[in-house]
């Protein structure tokens, strides 16, 4: 018998074999173990008898009678993340993740891109690789547009600073959008931010680059979807326009 693949901690989507034909389409989880058992299924090429090992969804070529299995329905799913939610898939100390608050955590997705912990707004989960590559190479520079509270009023050559774009540890960034909003309380502002690069937490150390701290940080916008109507730990399908904007000249 083939060895069980135990999941190892981390974000990559795992899925047992027999799960894998099930949510195909090709039968159910009962007869997906007996044709498994008989050594119909193969991944990458090996024959696997071992209904419970893991595949990794992403990167293992699965065959079943010598016929590559169908990939599932392109998903494409917006989601208004909460602050306190992590966007890894499993989280070993047991912290909740954005695919808890999916209404079918069955179904096979991943995020593009990911929001920090304490980073709220919209994010959005596919089961499309092509689509994610898009989305998140900065080649394509698709615009994302971040709500900032700062923790100290930012005067416009702040401001203007972050529009010529920053020098960080990491190199320079790309000129950015910025939009003064509004003055909290006479000590912070509120402004928008576009870039259209992300790199590790780049809007809150731009923001540390200007002697300043990021107090609240929201994602409004990627590309030309906003936020609209959708509630704070919700989801959406993605409309097929919303989906051809996004990848335009794809």
């Amino acid at each position: 018998m083939n060895p069980v693949r135990r999941p190892p901690p981390g974000d990559r989507p795992l899925k047992t074999l027999e799960r894998v034909l099930s949510k195909a389409g090709a039968g159910s989880r009962t007869e997906a173990r007996k044709w498994i058992a008989k050594g119909r299924v193969k991944v990458n090429g090996r024959v696997v008898t071992d209904p419970d090992e893991w595949v990794d969804l992403e990167r293992d070529k699965i065959a079943m009678d010598g016929k590559p299995l169908a990939k599932e329905t392109p998903a494409y799913v917006l989601l208004y993340k909460p602050t306190g939610y992590l966007t890894t898939y499993r989280d070993p100390a047991g912290r909740p993740t954005v695919f808890d608050l999916l209404p079918d955590r069955e179904r096979y997705l991943f995020t593009v891109g990911r929001l920090d912990l304490d980073t709220s707004g919209l994010l959005i989960l596919t089961n499309d690789t092509a689509f994610a590559e898009r989305l998140n190479n900065p080649d394509y520079k698709v615009p994302k547009t971040y709500l900032v509270k700062a923790s100290k009023v930012l005067d416009d050559e702040a401001l203007e600073r972050l529009r010529r774009g920053i020098e960080l540890e990491d190199g320079p960034t790309r000129p950015a959008k910025v939009e003064r909003l509004r003055e909290a309380g006479g000590t912070k502002t509120v402004f928008e931010i576009t870039i259209t690069e992300g790199r590790n937490r780049q809007v809150r150390r731009m923001v540390e680059a200007l002697d300043a701290i990021v107090l609240k940080l929201v994602r409004v916008a990627i590309g030309p979807i906003r936020i609209g109507d959708l509630q704070m730990g919700k989801t959406r399908e993605l409309t097929k326009d919303e989906v051809n904007t996004l990848t335009k000249g794809r």
